[in-house]
């Protein structure tokens, strides 16, 4: 057998690669947060990973299961929030927001979630996947190690204030937030995640607002 019909079989791969399926989920990733669902196609995914169309189909088949599979992250909340929770709640705002801005400073982190919100907003599959994540794995996490009836509620409070940090400050980049250190925001935002975990979240009967009559 020649050099030549050898190298004619390997086809899709470079000679000697042996990281081609990490190198796609890391194009289809960057893709999909720059352009979104619709944006992305297998073609520009094999660009990016620098492989023949045929071998993104051969580790994922179609672009539905390639962006299913691009999106597991790197953590997974239901062991995350209840070690976050370990110490107990005292001080578990400082923490919360401690941790998740270390790790939205990561890529490898923050590339998945802006490729899903991307996505949802052009392509109901990937509406359905945010919501079903944000209700099945993050909200329920929260709520099982804050505890309580009033749990969910407080679980989709504390959910909004990191959710908006991460959107203003990584999304949008608003700044002067974008490039506030992290010691500045956690000092800024973490007593208002620590009153949506552990405080009272009506206001006192002296600063309700009375009713005016007709």
């Amino acid at each position: 057998m020649d050099a030549t019909s050898t190298s004619t079989r390997r086809t899709g791969r470079r000679p000697g690669r042996s990281h081609a399926r990490e190198d796609i989920l890391r194009a289809a990733r960057a893709s999909f947060a720059a352009h979104g669902y619709e944006g992305t196609t297998i073609r520009g995914v094999a660009r990016g990973a620098d492989v023949d169309p045929a071998l993104v189909h051969h580790y994922f088949g179609t672009k539905d299961a390639l962006f299913a599979t691009a999106l597991e992250l790197p953590l997974n909340p239901a062991e995350v929030v209840p070690e976050l929770f370990s110490s107990g709640t005292e001080d578990v705002g400082e923490r919360l927001v401690s941790f998740f801005l270390s790790r939205w400073d990561s890529p490898a982190f923050r590339q998945p979630l802006e490729a899903l919100v991307r996505s949802a907003a052009s392509h109901e599959e990937a509406a359905a996947m945010l919501r079903e994540f944000i209700g099945g794995e993050v909200l329920s996490a929260v709520a099982g190690a804050i505890d309580g009836e009033d749990a969910p509620l407080r679980a989709a409070l504390v959910f909004s204030q990191m959710a908006g940090l991460a959107v203003a400050r990584y999304g949008l980049r608003v700044e002067p937030l974008a490039s506030a250190e992290p010691e500045v925001l956690v000092a800024a935002v973490a007593p208002t995640v620590q009153r949506y975990a552990t405080g009272d979240l009506l206001p006192s009967e002296g600063a309700r607002p009375s009713a005016r009559s007709g």
